[in-house]
């Protein structure tokens, strides 16, 4: 009984599960756009240079070996960008602020219910993942993962783009980068990680004429457009693509982005 029952929980959160629309909150869309405060990213930084490595076409992280002590930097980090008010920022300090602020809180969330085998195992009984459970308060409003993303990121900015720079902590999803986001280097980020996920196989894996696309273009197709708006896109990174016109599957792997 115990056993059928969790077999239709999973079956449950798997069959429910779809990727949130972009759904402004207007509360945050705005910015002082002649302000010159910098938000500080170094312990954030510090994080990745220590337990973030590359193998193969992958960036995994090192959950195990995280010391209680950088646990703590995480946290202070957090605590901090949390005490920051995002609308005294400029645009672009913006940007790097929420994207920074989701792919820590994301590390957290799994530190905190290490180890576990998928993101998709925490949160509530009936959740696929974590994403739509309260996880931070600024500016006295208490925010989610899919706020972040789907009610600011997305948006704001409209850039598909973004969809390479979160980090959903599993093998499937865009690479955490090695850099933590900042106001100068955010274009070039955003440019590195779609063409490094565009020409991996866990992005789009060639068949014939037709491919096996990684499924954020199946969830996303708002942002990245029909078919051949999809097809331009994707060729900007990758030449080969620009003649792709035979059939399109989806695939995503939801497995931890763990060392091990």
């Amino acid at each position: 009984m115990k056993f059928i029952l969790s077999l239709l929980l999973a079956m449950i959160s798997f069959s429910t599960f779809s990727a949130p629309k972009s759904d402004l909150w207007p509360y945050w869309n705005k910015s002082d756009d002649a302000s010159t405060l910098v938000v500080d990213h170094q312990d954030w930084q510090q994080l990745l240079d220590q337990y973030l490595v590359s193998k193969g076409e992958y960036t995994l992280f090192k959950y195990a070996s995280v010391s209680a002590k950088d646990k703590q930097v995480l946290a202070n980090y957090l605590e901090r960008l949390a005490k920051t008010d995002p609308l005294s920022l400029n645009k672009a300090q913006q940007y790097a602020y929420w994207v920074n602020l989701y792919n820590a809180i994301t590390v957290q969330l799994i530190l905190d219910n290490y180890p576990v085998k998928s993101i998709t195992k925490l949160g509530g009984l009936f959740s696929f993942g974590p994403w739509g459970d309260e996880v931070i308060t600024i500016n006295g409003k208490t925010l989610t993962l899919n706020d972040i993303e789907h009610r600011i990121l997305r948006p704001i900015w409209n850039d598909p783009r973004t969809h390479y720079a979160v980090n959903c902590a599993s093998l499937g999803c865009p690479n955490l980068q090695h850099k933590a986001f900042t106001a100068d280097n955010t274009e070039s980020l955003l440019e590195q990680a779609a063409k490094s996920f565009i020409n991996s196989d866990k992005g789009v894996l060639v068949n014939g004429n037709g491919a096996r696309l990684s499924s954020i273009y199946d969830w996303f197709g708002e942002d990245f457009g029909d078919k051949p708006e999809l097809i331009k896109h994707l060729s900007q990174y990758r030449a080969d693509l620009g003649t792709l016109d035979g059939k399109i599957s989806y695939d995503y792997d939801w497995s931890l982005n763990d060392t091990k």
